[in-house]
């Protein structure tokens, strides 16, 4: 039973679509729940690529997942990438598109960076506004990510929590909760990662993310490039408790391993959840080397 308001089912637990594993996918039809594709890598391109991603959406449930959106941006609403974001949802069946709570520039130029927004009630009254005229152009709700930040505007009067909680209820969109970014986040900039998750409402919570990051000491940037720690894990745990079962997907996007290990880390969630569910003591982790070593 999905416990979101638009009925999106839960579709299990999946990892992203990445063309390092095309040829294994295709060959061995592995059993995997479901995929997310990255939206931009085939709205302007065909050949290969393309036929790739039909066979895929054929024998899997495919979701969109974009970094373009910009939904925070003072910039036009990009309708023609928007026209191309609808035809391949339509295209793929996509169960749901999703993008980023951010701005990845302005004046036209593209930083292809998800820069972080100030959550101020002129951003909050802003974004609503562009994120219905997206939702009215697709015909269909968005889900809205938040990304990983390593710096805070100082005028922002809400914490991020908040404002994503009231941009979804007021735009009527989903939220995909990444969970290592809340704890990204949280490490960087100092707050509770579990009252973030506290402030998140259940029925706009769609799909949550899980991934690796690189901890620099004073700070940690989010590489998507290595195991999920234990403390991320917890905290899944901690969000799966709060919000009920959700589609998961597992990232890794750089130093990219064979399918099976990226596959084994997404499945991990599954544990995490049935122990949750039965309210069992969790089995003690070691912590796995950084993949390379």
């Amino acid at each position: 039973m999905a416990n979101n308001r638009w009925g999106y089912p839960d579709l299990g637990f999946g990892i992203g679509l990445r063309s390092v594993h095309f040829e294994h996918i295709l060959k061995n039809n592995p059993v995997i729940d479901w995929f997310e594709v990255l939206s931009e890598n085939y709205l302007d391109t065909g050949g290969r690529p393309l036929h790739v991603l039909d066979q895929v959406a054929e024998r899997y449930p495919v979701v969109l997942h974009g970094v373009s959106l910009s939904v925070g941006s003072t910039d036009p609403i990009d309708f023609e990438y928007l026209k191309k974001l609808k035809a391949l949802g339509k295209r793929v069946n996509a169960r749901w598109v999703s993008d980023h709570l951010c701005w990845t520039g302005v004046t036209g130029l593209n930083t292809h960076d998800l820069l972080p927004m100030p959550y101020t009630d002129q951003a909050l009254r802003h974004t609503i506004e562009r994120v219905r005229n997206i939702q009215d152009f697709l015909e269909r709700p968005i889900a809205l990510e938040n990304a990983s930040t390593y710096l805070e505007f100082s005028a922002s009067k809400w914490p991020e929590s908040e404002f994503i909680a009231a941009l979804a209820e007021e735009a009527n969109c989903g939220i995909l909760l990444d969970v290592n970014n809340v704890y990204v986040s949280s490490f960087n900039h100092g707050f509770d990662p579990k009252k973030y998750i506290d402030n998140i409402p259940k029925d706009r919570v769609v799909q949550m993310h899980l991934a690796g990051h690189t901890n620099k000491g004073t700070h940690i940037l989010d590489t998507h490039s290595d195991y999920v720690i234990n403390t991320v894990w917890e905290l899944y745990r901690y969000a799966h408790r709060k919000l009920g079962g959700v589609a998961t997907l597992l990232e890794w996007d750089a130093n990219i391993p064979e399918f099976d290990v990226v596959h084994g880390e997404a499945l991990k969630a599954r544990q995490f959840r049935e122990q949750e569910d039965k309210k069992t003591p969790a089995p003690e982790l070691e912590e796995v080397p950084a993949y390379g070593d």
